[in-house]
């Protein structure tokens, strides 16, 4: 085919300007290979066939398996294409990935857009390449290479606000989200003191988590309750929590045994019994008075 001289270029280049976006998406629908092998003009190996894409073997593939999965409809790249559409050729790019894997046996699949001639782009149609991989097999190869802390800051910089602005998300100040974290911080330090109480499956108390009892809890043991959780269950405060004291239990007998007459009393031996507190009305002290020792 003759190559266009440039009065018929210019002529062409004019009558495009006047085009409005439908009379533009037909020709470049008219112009495109693509949507030719869509509509079954050109002849093609589908490997995968819905309303709203197709899938065929690439002709001149990077690796056996390469695929090419593009939408129906024309569009040239990927800002064109709407939303509800690309997230089906998203969907549609993970299963035709998963098969690769299997069928092929592949090592991995590299799944990549070519979006605009800079970056690769040969056809004016948008599409998903899918290409399995092979550990080792040299496709693609890339060099390595570090972004310096500065460029990196410049790039951010430069994307970040217009990045925010499409999403619809905004940015918050660094007075903002100092504010936020003080106000979090003073929120969650008063709570984790005041609210949260330790005890075991086995104890008959709670306590805050500076009591002595509460550290001598093994950690495989510890249970921790919310203040509700511990107000509702079984358990009783310790003194660390109510700032009472508990009243010690008095023996059930407070009378001396009996002596037989004639028999000397006998003496109590071994440290046990000689170890144990005793509080001034001779009751045996509670592990909530040993615990004060410790305060």
């Amino acid at each position: 085919m003759p190559e266009p001289t440039e009065e018929q270029r210019k002529r062409w280049e004019e009558k495009i300007k006047n085009m409005d976006p439908e009379e533009l998406q037909e020709l470049q629908r008219q112009q495109c290979i693509f949507c030719q092998i869509v509509t079954g003009k050109i002849p093609s190996k589908k490997a995968y066939e819905d309303s709203a894409c197709l899938a065929i073997l690439d002709i001149n593939p990077a690796a056996k398996g390469h695929i090419l999965l593009l939408p129906k409809e024309h569009y040239a790249i990927m800002p064109q294409v709407p939303e509800k559409v690309l997230g089906h050729l998203s969907t549609v790019a993970k299963n035709l990935s998963q098969v690769l894997l299997k069928v092929l046996r592949a090592d991995g699949t590299t799944i990549f857009i070519a979006n605009g001639a800079a970056a690769g782009q040969r056809a004016q149609h948008f599409m998903i390449h899918l290409i399995p991989r092979k550990t080792g097999d040299g496709v693609l190869p890339a060099e390595e290479g570090l972004v310096g802390t500065e460029m990196a800051a410049k790039v951010k910089a430069a994307i970040e606000q217009k990045l925010l602005a499409l999403l619809g998300g905004k940015k918050p100040m660094q007075k903002d989200l100092a504010q936020k974290a003080e106000s979090e911080q003073e929120t969650k330090l008063p709570l984790k003191e005041a609210e949260i109480f330790i005890t075991s499956a086995a104890a008959k108390r709670y306590h805050k988590e500076k009591c002595p009892f509460a550290q001598n809890i093994p950690a495989e043991k510890k249970i921790i309750l919310s203040k509700e959780e511990a107000e509702k269950s079984a358990r009783k405060p310790c003194t660390c929590v109510s700032g009472k004291r508990i009243p010690l239990v008095k023996p059930a007998s407070s009378s001396k045994p009996k002596q037989s007459k004639g028999l000397p009393a006998k003496k109590t031996s071994g440290s046990k019994a000689s170890a144990i507190p005793k509080t001034k009305r001779g009751g045996e002290a509670s592990l909530d008075d040993i615990a004060h020792l410790f305060k």
